[in-house]
């Protein structure tokens, strides 16, 4: 048969048309499929932002709440509990719904968002302990200073909720994470310590703080390290906290003796640290026993802790040590204290914290009845009597002598003799 008769058999064949038509609109729609396909990844590129935040990242728990306040008309929501102190002590209770595991969508500064918060349910968070969560944005446009500003918003919505209050940090796993409750911050004026010495550390301190590039021109690291030694309950704690609400920084509680803490993770959390923050090592002289205390100084160094002495020391001025760091720690016995760990270098500034002064006793005095101490000679016959018990006596116990008279001027000083048993 020629082939042209064979052709036009073929375009008289019924079966071969369905099949043809089939396979030609088969190949169609796969066609169709591949370009929509393609053009969709095209415009995503070119005309949609996304913006991925993991849950390990420090602006997750801002954008969630921010979040909460911009896409209130969603209906799947998850129940956030929280807790706020009020200057009394009290807490109160809380509950913010927040969008659930799921997709969102928002409009905001004229352009709608499209929010998805994946929760992965057989993947851990290691160091917080809760499943792994990332919040995506998705917004049509190619500005990407849309989400600048919403990032902008969720940080200063946060930093709101914790104005005029110090946050205190405590090392989990190889992370900072804030301990507690935010505290109002405590005036410095608070802690009475002897003529001069807040004066003296504040001044101080407030220098580095605004001499950075002094330190940078001359070669010299930038970090400060403190020491604050004298007996317990005479004020060493309580004025760094008020020293931290003085400036605004935040406190980083280390425990040296923690089980599990390493060199290593020593090193990476002095590097971690939140920015303008006080790291606080308390009772450092609990830590470490000084090698010339014990013949065996490598074990009693070294086996009280996986953290050994020589970690420690290159922590506070190795070469891997931290820049732009505020180091404060707090002893009761200095002469418990190896000569190495408190060199100039590693402290440089040393204050004896030491029991009540008749100047301390005397502005406490006024501190308290302010409306008798003006006209009278009381603050000095108060601090005689408490003289008369010849024996050291701390700030703690003095206040809490003042906590048993709160509205008795003359009372407090005709009992004295109670101070320490209130």
């Amino acid at each position: 048969m020629p082939l042209p008769d064979f052709i036009a058999s073929l375009q008289d064949n019924p079966y071969f048309g369905a099949g043809f038509g089939l396979f030609g609109v088969g190949a169609g729609v796969a066609v169709l499929r591949k370009v929509s396909m393609f053009g969709m990844i095209f415009f995503r590129r070119h005309y949609m932002m996304t913006l991925e935040v993991p849950c390990r990242d420090k602006s997750y728990q801002w954008l969630l709440q921010w979040i909460t306040l911009n896409a209130r008309r969603t209906q799947h929501l998850s129940v956030e509990t929280n807790f706020k102190q009020h200057d009394t002590g009290k807490i109160s209770t809380s509950f913010d719904f927040v969008p659930s595991v799921g997709t969102h969508f928002f409009y905001y500064n004229k352009t709608w968002i499209r929010v998805e918060r994946n929760r992965e349910q057989h993947t851990l968070d290691l160091h917080m302990g809760i499943p792994w969560e990332n919040v995506t944005l998705t917004a049509l446009g190619r500005n990407k200073a849309l989400y600048f500003q919403i990032l902008d918003e969720a940080r200063a919505l946060a930093l709101k909720r914790e104005e005029g209050k110090t946050i205190m940090y405590t090392a989990m796993g190889s992370e900072w994470r804030q301990f507690g409750h935010p505290r109002k911050r405590r005036p410095i004026s608070s802690v009475i310590l002897d003529e001069g010495v807040a004066g003296r550390i504040l001044s101080d301190i407030r220098d580095f703080i605004g001499t950075p590039q002094w330190y940078s021109e001359r070669g010299i690291p930038y970090r400060r390290g403190y020491l604050l030694y004298g007996p317990p309950g005479c004020g060493k704690s309580s004025f760094i906290t008020a020293l931290a609400g003085e400036l605004e920084y935040s406190i980083c509680i280390l425990n040296l003796s923690e089980r599990g803490l390493t060199d290593d993770r020593l090193q990476h959390l002095m590097s971690v640290a939140p920015q303008q923050s006080i790291i606080l090592l308390e009772d450092i002289d609990a830590a470490f026993v000084r090698r010339e205390d014990t013949p065996s100084a490598k074990v009693a160094y070294e086996g009280l802790n996986r953290v050994t002495f020589s970690g420690l020391l290159n922590m506070m001025d190795g070469v891997v040590s931290a820049e732009a760091r505020i180091l404060f720690m707090t002893t009761n016995y200095l002469e418990r204290l190896d000569a190495a760990l408190i060199r100039p270098g590693r402290v440089d500034v040393k204050e004896f914290i030491g029991y009540a002064t008749d100047y301390q006793l005397k502005l406490m005095y006024s501190r308290f009845y302010p409306e008798v101490s003006q006209s009278s000679n009381l603050p000095d016959m108060f601090a005689s009597e408490i003289r008369k018990l010849n024996r050291p006596v701390s700030m703690a116990e003095v206040q809490g002598l003042f906590m048993g008279f709160k509205n008795d001027p003359k009372g407090i000083i005709e009992n004295v003799d109670k101070i320490g048993t209130l």
